[in-house]
């Protein structure tokens, strides 16, 4: 057999029996694809492939849509004024913890960017799990928010990383800046329009749709994006975030759109990324005098910080789903690999930190989801 069929083969198992390992290891589906990759990647089934890569990205760029999915803009803007001070205040914490650390442990600029990152994706699966809880809820709207400033510094780190910090930063700032005010003069057209003229969005995406419109338009909206931020030279995955948010803000009526959206991507494209990542990270390197210690650190580090931080919401939410709060966000899986992987092709960590940071996130996910489902079993028990 050519080493692409084993390659096809090993992926396709892979996709089918993870979640049948996840469910007997009691854990997300995503570390078990990222292990199971690693391990069949060190035994030599999976290989490096161009279709492979280009594949796992529109994985990765499809996850980008999905965590956009997950934020409503209009709900998000009329969050409570003392809720948005809190969330605003959370951040500052996060990112003063994250430079001090930073600046104190000599560790570089880079890790200023890379400790704070906040995802929703891994927040959304703990709903599936133990429902719209009060601090679940607070956890969506103060990651949603997180994760726009999460991907917009992983834009401008991205330009930073690529064309240093000189004219060509500049340049990326400013189409940046050009594109945000045009999304923002667009997202207000659109609500314009849909205000006066409700059937537009009806028309698009029927109540009825035998012929997928509600799909097809989200792919257009999915690829327009994607397409404008190659042009303009700027992260890809900043333009696949902005389109996912499109789908629940101008089309509400189709509240069973995003998880249909969710199903088919983390059915086939996004495994495909992690199982990319897994394959990369060799097992050889936990031999790496110092990986597993260094990894270890990274995690605890990066769960201190925000556990520490949630503490702000401990009026709303009391001191356990304060933490539980601080927990969900300690799992910036898909973005942390993201800012590692850009990091190390640009030379700003060495290999020892990038496999570091891919260890740490699979600590962070084990560890976190371990104490989640203590601490709630014991709220449970006490009738909290």
């Amino acid at each position: 057999m050519s080493d692409n069929v084993v390659l096809i083969v090993t992926i396709s198992l892979i996709i089918i029996f993870s979640p049948f390992f996840a469910k007997l290891l009691k854990l997300p589906t995503t570390p078990i694809e990222i292990i199971l990759g690693s391990i069949f990647g060190y035994v030599g089934f999976l290989h490096n492939e161009h279709l492979f890569e280009i594949v796992a990205e529109l994985g990765f760029l499809y996850l980008m849509f999905i965590a956009g999915t997950e934020i409503n803009l209009k709900n998000t803007l009329k969050t409570p004024s003392n809720i948005m001070k809190k969330v605003t205040i959370y951040l500052i914490l996060l990112y003063t913890f994250s430079i001090s650390l930073s600046l104190y442990l000599d560790l570089g600029k880079i890790f200023m960017v890379l400790l704070p990152l906040i995802s929703v994706g891994l927040v959304a699966t703990l709903s599936k799990e133990y429902g719209k809880t009060p601090w679940l809820t607070l956890s969506m709207t103060a990651g949603g928010i997180g994760e726009v400033v999460s991907i917009g510094l992983l834009t401008l780190t991205s330009a930073a990383l690529q064309s240093g910090f000189g004219l060509g930063l500049i340049k990326t700032i400013f189409a940046l800046l050009v594109f945000l005010l045009f999304m923002f003069l667009l997202f207000r057209a659109m609500e314009l329009l849909f205000w006066w003229f409700p059937e537009v969005s009806t028309s698009l995406m029927p109540h009825i749709d035998n012929k997928e419109q509600d799909i097809r338009l989200s792919m257009g909206i999915f690829f327009l994006l994607v397409g404008a931020m190659l042009y303009l030279k700027l992260e890809l995955a900043f333009g696949a975030f902005l389109a996912g948010i499109f789908i629940p803000t101008f089309f509400e009526h189709k509240h069973e759109l995003p998880e249909k959206l969710a199903s088919y991507g983390f059915g086939f494209l996004i495994p495909i990324f992690f199982i990319h990542i897994g394959s990369s990270f060799h097992l050889d390197a936990l031999v790496i005098e110092g990986l597993i210690s260094k990894a270890a650190i990274i995690a605890f580090a990066m769960i201190v910080m925000r556990v520490v931080a949630s503490l702000v919401f401990i009026k709303e939410l009391k001191l356990a789903d304060s933490i539980l709060m601080g927990l969900s966000h300690s799992m910036p899986l898909t973005l942390l690999i993201a800012m590692a992987t850009l990091a190390y092709n640009a030379n700003s960590i060495d290999e020892l930190h990038y496999y570091a940071f891919i260890l740490a996130s699979l600590f962070q996910v084990i560890a976190v989801m371990i104490v989640i489902k203590l601490i709630n079993n014991y709220k449970l028990a006490k009738g909290l």
